[in-house]
């Protein structure tokens, strides 16, 4: 712009933009803008999951559906697959080497069926988990919805399965003499901790496996140690009352959480398990497994929001 001087001659000046000089930081501030993909509080991302929850079961739904779509049997196979696990698992364990000591003959395969499909609902969740951001890159690079939706979605449909083996687990113990009882609605509370516990993991292990997909291959053998620590094919009590082994080796069997969530479904669903091969304060054990695992496992996915998908 140009402007007359006393002396009549004309000056020229340049006109400075009312944004030069200004860091990237104030100008976003100063127009509204914000970091695409940047994290929420932890309040806005519960808030944003929430609304996505329709989008979550109806993806946990299509995974279920499309999981055996292209075996003949199709949707058998959710049944079929822990049953044979079972089967194979009785003629080793049960037959061969005996595991069965301390459980009664009739009690015996509801036991191992119970603690088959049960696990398998902590093992699937985890294994699910660990491929949840890894396996769905394409999904979480052209959409932008909260990260944690895929375990959860996935954790979900492993729940999903369950359901459907459980009617199958209720012939088992009936066949071997345990009916309906008021007991039995102890199964609700015990699969929906179970449930919590189970998010809890995949989240943890879905930020582990979005940088480091070759824990994938390794989870497998993981899981594997974890169920035979377990007493997925024996009674820990049992196995371990002849044996001299320190107090708190014992107590870590007893309380790590898969054998937690088994024995309450064995205890509300088999008539002969009783309180006995409980340990103690069992709900509450199982209540503190829930939260730690759902609390820790969500924060710390959260944690990573921003950078799932990149690099």
């Amino acid at each position: 712009m140009s402007e007359t001087t006393h002396d009549g001659t004309v000056a020229v000046s340049a006109s400075v933009p009312p944004d030069e000089g200004l860091t990237a930081d104030r100008l976003a501030a100063k127009y509204g803008l914000t970091v695409s993909g940047a994290r929420p509080s932890l309040f806005e991302y519960v808030r944003q999951l929430w609304g996505r929850r329709h989008f979550i079961l109806a993806f946990s739904q299509a995974k279920l559906t499309a999981q055996y779509s292209q075996a003949k049997l199709g949707q058998l196979w959710q049944v079929a697959t822990p049953l044979l696990n079972a089967a194979v698992y009785f003629f080793i364990f049960g037959l061969l080497l005996g595991a069965n000591r301390g459980i009664p003959s009739d009690v015996y395969v509801p036991f191992l069926v119970t603690g088959v499909f049960v696990f398998t609902f902590t093992q699937s969740s985890v294994l699910a988990g660990v491929r949840a951001i890894s396996g769905n890159l394409g999904l979480v690079r052209a959409l932008h919805f909260p990260r944690a939706s895929l375990p959860v979605s996935f954790a979900l449909q492993q729940l999903q399965q369950l359901l459907f083996s459980m009617l199958v687990l209720v012939v088992v113990v009936m066949a071997f003499g345990s009916f309906p009882a008021l007991s039995w609605l102890l199964v609700v509370p015990a699969l929906l901790l179970q449930f919590v516990f189970n998010t809890g993991l995949a989240l943890i292990f879905a930020r582990m496996g979005s940088k480091t997909p070759d824990l994938a291959q390794l989870m497998p053998f993981v899981l594997r140690t974890w169920m035979y620590a377990s007493g997925v094919m024996f009674s820990i009590p049992a196995m371990l009352a002849d044996k001299d082994v320190p107090g708190w080796l014992a107590d870590v069997l007893q309380w790590n959480p898969a054998a937690v969530y088994m024995d309450l479904v064995r205890f509300a669903l088999i008539d002969d398990y009783g309180s006995s091969y409980l340990p103690p304060h069992v709900w509450a054990v199982a209540l503190g497994w829930a939260l730690l695992a759902g609390v820790v496992g969500f924060i710390y996915f959260w944690k990573a929001e921003e950078r799932y998908g990149r690099g």
